[in-house]
């Protein structure tokens, strides 16, 4: 019975990190997040695959050591030497936001934005106009 139960569990898993590559792809491709977020976001959907692999192999004692494979699955993976810079540089005003307070915070970020950018336009609008008004009084003067 036991057996069964991690076997459901484990296809149950396997099913969602699927479902969870489907929405990424399709978040991307409306763009409803970045590029960048939906790379980190692959990133993270890989690890998990990974992880459910390492379970699946860990269920069928494949491997050589397979308490290895248990503890590092416990111990957050098994350490390659190499660590993965999407996982490390995700800010603190981010983390553990949900995908309705990222779109919020996104809408303030770019909103802040626009009004900076309306700010250097009036900036640029009214150099320009300066400009004219020398041009026009250096031709009076020639």
């Amino acid at each position: 019975q036991l057996n069964v139960i991690i076997r459901s569990s484990l296809q149950n898993l396997r099913e969602k990190i699927d479902q969870l590559k489907d929405l990424l792809l399709r978040a991307v491709s409306t763009h409803q997040i970045t590029q960048l977020e939906g790379d980190r976001r692959q990133n993270l959907v890989d690890d998990l695959l990974t992880r459910q692999k390492q379970l699946q192999a860990s269920y069928k004692n494949e491997g050589t050591e397979p308490d290895v494979i248990r503890s590092s699955l416990m111990t957050g993976g098994v350490k390659r030497g190499v660590t993965n810079p999407w996982l490390l540089e995700e800010p603190e005003e981010t983390r553990g936001l949900g995908f309705d307070d990222l779109r919020q915070q996104q809408r303030r970020i770019i909103e802040e934005q626009d009004a900076g950018l309306d700010a250097l336009s009036s900036i640029i609008s009214r150099q320009k106009q300066m400009g004219q008004e020398i041009g026009n009084e250096l031709d009076e003067q020639n």
